[in-house]
């Protein structure tokens, strides 16, 4: 399949409004890279200047080492898959799935044998026959896969594809395309999703976009557990991780934080990064804290609300002096937790600082 490398990529509209700038970004052979960022962030403007529906404005785009920025979106070896299923109504699945392959005047030995082995891939062998109207959403969705795998591209593009799915359908189909991607280890794949879940169970890395920029690359685990920023702690990971303001002060022999409450938080500071009196905030994700005791306190308030999900129980505490809302993820039921007050501890290597936004363990 393909390598693409992305250098100084920028996108700007009327030669005044930058919508992405910076990008710096190597894609291997085989990789499932996905984009994930808020709304407006440029991910899928990023995604349509790979495929050549935008222009780039500035910076090369490379694919197998040659520079495409100004090769027609037909000629660069890559098969898209939108949002929209976009199928031919009138046409059964398997003329949808060789249509391309017509219009590349394919002989009907090849399209067949095109089309068989992409349903056979996609299980939609039995559906061959149907009109689109006759298709589940998921199923519509598998057509569309299907009438890019037949093409044989260097690159599929999924441009948020389980959008218009319902919930179920959407887990089973990112199960689809998961096992996909296994059947096709060779293939390289860039997925835009505004879904975390979908990034971190497909991803083999995970470009978080804002700013106009990239904030991390990482794969999911690692932006999970070692966010650079505080924009990347709060966005991957549901619910957000908890932003606690305080500054790093002494208390005996130990190094820790004085939250804006007045508690000491006493989890370990890295020495090499702790001046004392710095501003930081403590970044604890809510199923990293638990109940504890004021010797190994992160956190202590009052529970003003308690949502009992079963498997888990989430304890809401009021912001306090300018710090943002705190959630606690705590397994199993507990009741009657609201007007309570709890102390709320975690394991020092789960605690992370900031400070200027940034982390301090990449300092």
């Amino acid at each position: 399949m393909a390598e693409l490398k992305l250098t100084d990529v920028a996108k700007t509209y009327g030669g005044t409004v930058d919508v992405l700038k910076d990008i710096n970004l190597d894609i291997d052979t085989g990789e499932l890279i996905v984009f994930v960022g808020p709304s407006g962030c440029g991910k899928s403007t990023l995604l349509r200047m790979i495929a050549g529906l935008e222009k780039i404005t500035s910076g090369t785009l490379e694919i197998d080492g040659q520079v495409v920025n100004d090769v027609p979106p037909s000629e660069r070896g890559i098969a898209m898959v939108f949002q929209s299923y976009a199928l031919y109504p009138h046409m059964t699945v398997r003329e949808n799935m060789s249509f391309a392959l017509k219009l590349a005047k394919k002989s009907q030995a090849e399209i067949d044998e095109a089309v068989d082995a992409a349903a056979k891939k996609l299980q939609l062998t039995e559906y061959l026959d149907r009109l689109p109207k006759a298709l589940s959403g998921g199923q519509r969705q598998r057509v569309a896969i299907g009438r890019s795998i037949v093409r044989d591209p260097k690159v599929y593009l999924f441009d948020e594809p389980l959008s218009n799915l319902d919930a179920a359908l959407r887990v089973a189909t990112r199960i689809e395309i998961a096992q996909l991607k296994e059947a096709m280890p060779e293939s390289t794949m860039i997925y835009v999703t505004h879904d975390q879940v979908e990034a971190m169970t497909l991803a083999s890395r995970i470009v978080v976009l804002a700013n106009k920029g990239i904030a991390q690359v990482g794969t999911p685990l690692e932006l999970y557990e070692t966010p650079r920023n505080e924009f990347v702690a709060q966005f991957i990971g549901s619910p957000a991780m908890n932003l606690i303001p305080g500054k790093i002060v002494e208390t005996g022999e130990v190094t820790a934080v004085e939250l804006a409450s007045g508690v000491v938080a006493h989890s370990a500071v890295p020495t090499q990064v702790a001046d004392m009196g710095m501003e930081v905030k403590i970044g604890i994700r809510p199923e990293d804290l638990s109940t504890g005791s004021e010797a190994d306190c992160c956190f202590k308030g009052v529970v003003e609300y308690s949502e009992n999900l079963g498997e888990v129980t989430l304890l809401y505490f009021e912001p306090q002096h300018g710090g943002e809302q705190v959630i606690a993820k705590l397994p199993g039921v507990h009741r009657e937790m609201r007007g309570q007050e709890v102390v709320l501890a975690a394991s020092p290597e789960k605690v992370h600082l900031f400070a200027g936004g940034e982390s301090l363990r990449y300092r």
